[in-house]
């Protein structure tokens, strides 16, 4: 009699397990890898996605690209998370991450084959990325906070560097200096939120300006609007949350009519109501006032006649970035319009930059804010520029904080892979091939570095392990000259942060992907079709004939 075949789960679900269930997630890595493989470095190339919606990104950015491919794996999924972390938390380097972590599996997947349990060789790769990380720490250069010009230059490196792998390398010096300028602006803590990013189509790159203060472009402009002053010294900034229109009234009661004079002292409440509103705006004596709602053209015009300017339906954030950096606080009525609630800055100006208007306060007392104005041919050009922009900000904010960097361009990489070989042969057993293992994967970085920019990597390689065999320990890829360089003294620096966390991120996505040994999918159920958006048409046929 045959035994009862037992089924516990729902058929058709999908259960993989032990060893090729293991090596079918490494080739899921690898895949996600070969994606961002080529855009490691300053010769690297760029990608160009197309979503659902037909909107095309070109990017270069590790963490863009893997948000933009839609990864359906589950495995490969914590390469995509370990990116967006590297990108979030330090900025830059988010290639290297999931190359480093893909790298990893590589070289322990014939291990693995072989049979050797995951939890050895995750013991292993915990070892050495606490020894590499110890490493990093002890060879960081440290840089000295006094000396505001040295720490500048410093600054600056560290943006260029980072700016190196971008679109925009071209004009790195400009853009460098412009986002050490911005970051230097800011206060204490560096929020990033105080530097606004604007864009504006046409004109050149180095058309791109960084204003000290807060821009952003005029808002749909009402009649009367042109007899306006535009440009005010010292003025006092009402913020707003109100809308200064006529319609406002009556759409939120209902009142019913007998005769024409009854409608009449309607509407004159109405415009009683509004010019109250306008007046006490105007005795307040702001001269800028700012709405996050419209302001309609009876206002517009009241406002023109008695020398303000406004302007209705800005953004929340200008609004905010407006308030933080002008003093005062956004208001929701118009009774309590006192001093202690206005802003104030130096000067309000209108100007043109390229085909829009911008307004723009400078001089403002309270906080530290700035906005970049970016200016470029194509607008994904300009998407791009603003992403790597973005990253040497952050950049330049991590080594404010953290002050110790190292070298880039695989330098950094080749000496922990030197340090971990030469830590590998004084230990016996299984951990030496292990640790051998996680110390050849490191040479991923250089080694693609070669291959972006079309060098012979295994030549080059060979010539960086002799020389940090010698112990030209801050040797690395010389991306221009096709060979090997001092890259510290070329000034390719980034901050040590980057590095650490990059090493810890893609070690652990490694060894959670290795400690996963069986892999459960529940079947998709067959009879309900996917929910279509509820209500239109998509509702079952009713009873009654169309």
């Amino acid at each position: 009699m045959m035994p009862t075949p037992v089924i516990v789960l729902k058929e058709g679900t999908d259960t993989s397990q032990g060893v090729p269930q293991l090596v079918s997630n490494i080739n899921a890595c690898q895949v996600i890898a070969e994606a961002v493989r080529t855009t490691l470095g300053p010769r690297g190339m760029d990608k160009l996605i197309v979503d659902n919606r037909g909107k095309a990104t070109i990017s270069n950015d590790g963490a863009t690209i893997l948000n933009l491919l839609d990864v359906v794996h589950p495995a490969a999924k914590t390469l995509v998370e370990i990116a967006r972390a590297q990108d979030a938390e330090v900025g830059d380097g988010t290639t290297s991450v999931t190359l480093l972590a893909a790298e990893f599996l590589k070289q322990l997947k014939s291990y693995v084959e072989e049979g050797l349990h995951a939890q050895t060789i995750i013991r292993a790769f915990r070892t050495a990325t606490q020894l590499a990380v110890k490493k990093i720490k002890d060879i960081a250069v440290t840089i000295k906070k006094d000396d505001r010009e040295e720490q500048r230059k410093l600054l600056e490196k560290c943006a260029a560097t980072a700016l190196n792998s971008k679109l925009i390398a071209g004009q790195k010096e400009f853009f460098s200096n412009m986002v050490v300028d911005a970051v230097m602006m800011l206060d204490e803590l560096l929020p990033l939120k105080m530097i606004g990013m604007k864009k504006v189509q046409g004109g050149a790159l180095e058309d791109s300006q960084l204003v000290a203060g807060v821009a952003f472009k005029k808002t749909i402009s009402y009649a009367g609007f042109e007899m306006q002053p535009k440009r005010y010294e010292n003025p006092k900034i009402a913020l707003l949350n109100i809308e200064l229109e006529l319609k406002a009234e009556k759409d939120n009661a209902e009142v019913r009519v007998n005769n024409i004079q009854d409608y009449q002292a309607i509407v004159d409440a109405e415009w009683t109501i509004l010019y109250d509103k306008l007046e006490k705006i105007f005795k307040s004596g702001a001269k800028v006032v700012l709405s996050k709602l419209p302001i309609g053209d009876v206002a517009t015009q009241y406002f023109a006649d008695r020398d303000l300017f406004c302007a209705g339906r800005v953004q929340e954030e200008d609004l905010k970035r407006t308030m933080m950096a002008c003093g005062g606080s956004i208001q929701t009525s118009v009774g309590s319009l006192t001093d202690d609630v206005l802003g104030q800055c130096e000067l309000f100006e209108e100007v043109q930059v390229g085909g829009e208007r911008y307004n723009f306060f400078k001089g403002c007392p309270k906080a530290k804010t700035c906005t970049i104005i970016l200016r470029g041919g194509a607008e994904q050009f300009m998407e791009e520029t603003e992403r790597s922009l973005h990253d040497a900000i952050m950049i330049v904010r991590r080594t404010i904080k953290n002050d110790s960097i190292v070298a880039g361009g695989g330098s950094i990489e080749m000496e922990l892979s030197k340090y971990l070989r030469d830590y590998s042969r004084t230990i016996p057993g299984k951990q030496q091939l292990l640790i051998g293992a996680y110390a050849k994967a490191l040479e991923v970085i250089p080694r693609q570095l070669c291959d972006n920019a079309g060098f012979d990597a295994t030549n080059i390689l060979n010539k960086l392990r002799a020389k940090h065999a010698q112990g030209g320990m801050w040797y690395g890829v010389d991306v221009n000259n096709e060979d090997i360089a001092d890259n510290f003294k070329a000034c390719v620096w980034e901050p040590a942060i980057v590095r650490i966390h990059a090493l810890t991120a893609a070690s652990e996505a490694a060894c959670l992907i290795l400690s996963v040994d069986e892999t459960i999918k529940n079947p998709r159920s067959t009879t309900d079709g996917p929910p279509g958006p509820a209500g239109r048409g998509r509702g079952r046929p009713h009873g009654h004939p169309h």
